[in-house]
This record gives C-alpha cells, sequence and structure tokens, in this order.
C-alpha cells in the first residue's frame, strides 16, 4: 500500500495511549517488523508485559512509559507548567494540570508538543470528543484555520477518494467550508495527488433559491474561487455530478473541474459526509481509513473506537506522513 511504503520512507515516533490493548499491541509489531513508525507505548507496564507474553508477540525494545511507575515527578512538573501556562486563563489550576499528567490523552499529547515524540494516536476504547479535548488543549490548532476537521480515505476501484469533514463540524459556516476544503487539499497533496474537488449539495450551481446548507456552499466556493484561483475546486453540486466529469461537462461546461472527475469531497454538514463514509464501508464497496485530525498545530490522530489492527497499521502510517510533513514545515 502506498500510504504505508511513504511512511517507510523515514519512520517516526509515535506514541499509543492505549497499548493495554491486544489489538494495538498486534498492530504495533507489524508497525515495527515493516519498519513504519518507531511505537513508544503508553499504558501499565505490567498488563502491557502481559499482554505480549501471552500472546508471544515480539516488541521486547518498544519502549513502554507507565504513567504511575515510569515517570518522574520532575517530569510530571515539567509537563504540568507547561500545561498550565496555556490554560490558566482559561479556568485550570496547577493542581488539575499536575492531576492531568496521569491521563495518557494529556501526557502523550504533551510529548509530542515538546518535541519528545512525532505523533499521537489514541481514541481506540474512548468517544472522539473526551480524547481529542486533551489535544486541543496541549497542542492546539493552526492559527490560519482556527478550526479543525475529520477526513476519510475511500480506496475504491476507481482509486483513493477523500471526504471531508466527517468527523467534527455540525453545520459548518461557509468561511468554515473554506477553510475545511483549503485543509482537505494539503492534506491530499500529501500522498502526491492533485485535489480535484466537490463541494457536495442536493442543488447544482444555484438551482436552489431558498436558504439553508446549498446557500453555504455556495458562499465557500465563491471564497474559494475570489482567494485561491488556482485550485480546482467547484460547487455547489450533487454527489453524481461530482463523480461523473463528463456528465457534469455536459450540462456544466463553466465549472472548474472540466470532464474530470472528482477525488476530494467536501460535505455540507457533519451529517452527511459521516452517513456516507459509514454506509459504503458498511456495504464493503471500499476500505476506509481515517479519520485524518486537520488542522492541529502537530500530529494528532484519533482511532474509530474499537478499530481493527489493519485500521491502526493504516492510522500509524499516516501519522507517520503527518509528521514527516510537519517536519518539512518547521525546516
Amino acid at each position: 500500500m502506498a500510504i504505508r511504503n511513504k511512511a517507510k520512507q523515514d519512520p517516526k515516533k509515535i506514541v499509543f495511549a492505549e497499548a493495554n490493548s491486544f489489538r494495538i499491541l498486534k498492530a504495533v509489531q507489524f508497525v515495527v517488523r515493516e519498519g513504519i513508525a518507531k511505537p513508544i507505548l503508553l499504558g501499565n507496564k505490567e498488563k502491557i508485559k502481559e499482554l505480549i507474553k501471552e500472546n508471544q508477540l515480539e516488541l521486547d525494545n518498544v519502549p513502554i512509559i507507565d504513567l504511575h511507575q515510569s515517570v518522574s515527578d520532575e517530569k510530571r512538573h515539567h509537563y504540568a507548567k507547561i500545561l498550565y501556562e496555556k490554560r490558566r486563563r482559561k479556568g485550570m489550576t496547577y493542581n488539575e494540570a499536575v492531576e492531568n499528567m496521569y491521563n495518557r490523552d494529556y501526557f502523550g499529547s504533551m510529548m509530542v508538543e515538546t518535541g519528545e515524540a512525532d505523533a499521537f494516536i489514541s481514541g481506540f476504547s474512548r468517544n472522539y470528543s473526551s480524547t481529542i479535548r486533551p489535544a486541543l488543549q496541549v497542542v492546539g490548532v493552526k492559527q490560519d484555520f482556527n478550526h479543525i476537521a475529520g477526513m476519510y480515505i475511500l480506496m475504491t476501484k476507481r482509486g483513493s477518494m477523500f471526504l471531508a469533514d466527517t468527523t467534527v463540524n455540525m453545520n459548518p459556516s461557509a468561511q468554515t467550508l473554506a477553510d475545511t476544503t483549503l485543509l482537505t487539499a494539503a492534506e491530499v497533496r500529501r500522498f502526491n495527488i492533485e485535489p480535484k474537488i466537490a463541494l457536495l449539495s442536493y442543488s447544482n450551481f444555484g438551482a436552489y433559491k431558498g436558504e439553508g446548507s446549498p446557500v453555504r456552499v455556495k458562499e465557500a466556493v465563491k471564497i474559494l474561487h475570489e482567494k485561491y484561483p488556482d485550485l480546482i475546486v467547484d460547487g455547489e453540486m450533487q454527489a453524481n455530478y461530482a463523480l461523473n466529469g463528463k456528465l457534469r461537462y455536459s450540462r456544466y461546461p463553466f465549472n472548474k473541474l472540466g470532464d474530470q472527475d472528482a477525488n476530494t469531497l467536501i460535505f455540507p454538514n457533519l451529517s452527511s459526509g459521516n452517513i456516507t463514509y459509514k454506509i459504503l464501508q458498511g456495504l464493503g464497496t471500499a476500505e476506509a481509513i481515517g479519520p485524518v485530525l486537520m488542522g492541529m498545530k502537530k500530529p494528532i490522530h484519533i482511532l474509530q473506537r474499537d478499530s481493527t489492527v489493519r485500521e491502526i497499521i493504516n492510522m500509524t502510517a499516516i501519522a507517520v506522513i503527518d509528521a514527516q510533513a510537519n517536519t518539512s514545515e518547521e525546516l
């Protein structure tokens, strides 16, 4: 798989928050064998070693950090001071900051924030919102966007398809839709693919004259066309016109995608994006990789709850690629 091969070119240190899970450890064993990443495990050291022994896993040289045993008071207070400085004007006390350093999501995010790791993966056993909150408080979002978004990569017979926003923004404004489009375009390019972007709705190019999501999508497209004229993007359009370039061109020859099929779909709201990828995944018509969290200052990624070993491996590769790009941006 191209994603894994790209990760292997420059493996990065990836922190796994839920190393007490057999599936996480099984995925980590594969990641180590294939040279995809350099894992760091967070969790109960005794339980992790017991799972490794019971399942005859080969993880002898993978570091394990037990927040209750392996972390010095000096390290915990160092991290707590950084968090306190970020959150003291938002109601967090120093004692609360210290207590949060016993939380794997806070601690793992802080490892990335301080440069002791390159990326962080969590969410296997907890809900999305409670997992992402510590990362937002520790790492934060990119200043140019001030919001985050989620993307899924669907591996289909016609090639890779990129779907956003599928996990974060409930009813995005026109500006948020435009920002999500820019975040997604940048992410797609990391896979050496040129994004051909369709902003979706239930109407085509201004056909709907009322209020609601088509109007917001139309406004987002206007923003993108004015500020980013070289971006291959258009809308609003129905999904069948996005995926069938020749049909679209025959009816709307003025569109900026021409007769090309879109490979990147931006949904008007969270419901439509989330429902679509889950239907396609459930029907078995496409393998879904994600969600890829976009807009964070540093690489943080949240697994689907109860992800398969294969999904964890793929997300690890995504995290490595994200970290590779982040390193390049810093240089």
